[in-house]
């Protein structure tokens, strides 16, 4: 019997068919409906979800790759098992590959459907973990592009191979390591963190490797490096492509050879550590142009994933929202707060360039400052309300000039640039004169000139 009474869609065009499967898995504990065509099928689905839907290939008026696609349009977290005859296998595979889940073969025993249905509910489960265990704000989302990340973070939990994770300042990379970790057979070991730009350049062999007493000048004791710190868990290089190119060599040898060596030491140590390494960087044109070591990023990149900007899941705003909405309500002990049709337009509208963590800071500064229940525009960051896409252009005038009229667009224009480079790069100047194509030292000028360095 299940604990939870999962709901279950059974389609099939034999009435003794969806009589039988109907009567056994709510034996089993299940909370299951029936329909005998594909149009009463997408009825049901239209009006609620379902954790499962257990559905006939052939169908009189469609057939089980339609409900496959509606049923993963209307709820993109319900999964579908495909009933099929032998002779249709291959249609069956194919639906595979757009998406479903498994299929069965008929005749099958009742063995077979409950394995089959169990196991499916099982990755229903981990999915609901994965977004619940950290209340991961940043994963929180419907999209296509959310769902994918989903269905790769329960296909890596249970691996040991090294994962990179690619994604703009602010999109949830820490969290989807956690999710990697903690829902994997690690979970139950150490989970360490290190920030690869965060630490001076002298300093990052000791952290990740370790050192002998004496191995330098303050070394007064043996010190274990992150990398035996982590020994049977995880350990998350953030901002990977911070890293010094002399330790990349030392890092490639123990992805390569599970040994290390500490700072001034003889012998090599075993480690059985997975690395979960992430950047907002191009890594692999970094590494095509002699930035980062080739060989390495082979190595950190055997399973890669993406994180989209929020610009690119509109659809999961409002969901996000919700969510903040609510946890800031929690915390402050109160009812939740509502943003008005005006402040909800201009979110909309904003391309949320520190993405996810932008779109939260910005949110809890409304919260604070809004007076009573409704959020209005006036409570939302400046920058928000500014058109995003356009300068505005003032015409010249007699007294100021088409030159000094130009300065000054120039300069907002800059200003503007300046601002958002260091919003997405979560106020990282290093990361910002990248994104900006300038030198540290050129931002840093412009930051002075334009009197930004406080904001």
């Amino acid at each position: 019997m299940t604990e939870a009474r999962a709901r279950v869609l059974v389609v099939d065009d034999e009435e003794n068919m969806v009589h039988v499967l109907t009567k056994f898995l709510r034996g089993e504990g299940f909370e299951v409906e029936g329909a005998g065509t594909g149009e009463a099928a997408l009825e049901r689905l239209r009006a609620g979800p379902f954790e499962l839907v257990l559905t006939d290939l052939k169908l009189p008026d469609t057939d089980g790759i339609e409900i496959l696609k509606a049923a993963r349009e209307l709820h993109p977290e319900t999964v579908v098992i495909l009933i099929t005859a032998y002779g249709t296998i291959g249609s069956a595979i194919e639906a595979m590959r757009a998406g479903a889940y498994d299929y069965v073969t008929k005749p099958f025993r009742a063995g077979e459907i409950l394995q089959a249905v169990e196991k499916a509910l099982e990755r229903v489960q981990l999915r609901q973990a994965v977004a619940e265990r950290f209340a991961f704000a940043s994963l929180v989302g419907k999209s296509p592009k959310m769902q994918d990340v989903y269905t790769q973070i329960e296909k890596l939990a249970a691996s040991r191979g090294t994962v990179l994770i690619q994604g703009e300042s602010g999109t949830g990379k820490e969290l989807v390591a956690k999710a990697i970790h903690f829902n994997g057979p690690r979970e139950s070991g150490p989970y360490v963190v290190i920030n690869c730009g965060a630490i001076p350049e002298a300093l990052q062999e000791s952290e990740l490797f370790g050192h002998e007493r004496g191995a330098f000048t303050g070394a007064i004791a043996a010190k274990k490096g992150l990398f035996e710190e982590a020994h049977g868990g995880s350990l998350f290089l953030d901002e990977v492509a911070e890293m010094a190119p002399g330790l990349q060599a030392k890092l490639l040898r123990v992805l390569q050879d599970g040994e290390l060596r500490r700072v001034g030491a003889t012998r090599t140590l075993r480690v059985d550590t997975r690395v979960i390494a992430a950047t907002n960087h191009d890594l692999a044109a970094e590494a095509r142009e002699g930035a980062f070591r080739q060989d390495l990023y082979y190595r950190l990149n055997v399973f890669p994933i993406f994180l989209a900007p929020l610009r690119e899941r509109a659809e999961d705003l409002p969901l996000l929202v919700d969510h903040f909405l609510q946890r800031f309500a929690r915390e402050g002990g109160g009812p939740p707060k509502r943003f008005s049709a005006e402040a909800l337009r201009a979110m909309v509208v904003y391309p949320w360039p520190g993405n996810v963590r932008e779109l939260e800071h910005a949110m809890e500064r409304a919260v604070l400052l809004g007076e009573g229940e409704m959020i209005g525009p006036g409570d939302l960051p400046p920058e928000i309300l500014e058109p995003q896409d356009e300068l505005t252009l003032p015409l010249p005038n007699p007294s100021v000039g088409f030159k000094e009229t130009m300065a000054r667009v120039t300069r907002d224009a800059e200003v503007k640039l300046i601002r958002r480079a260091l919003a997405q790069a979560g106020n990282n100047r290093t990361q910002a004169a990248r994104l900006l194509g300038i030198s540290r030292r050129a931002l840093l000028y412009k930051l002075n000139e334009y009197s930004l360095r406080r904001s």
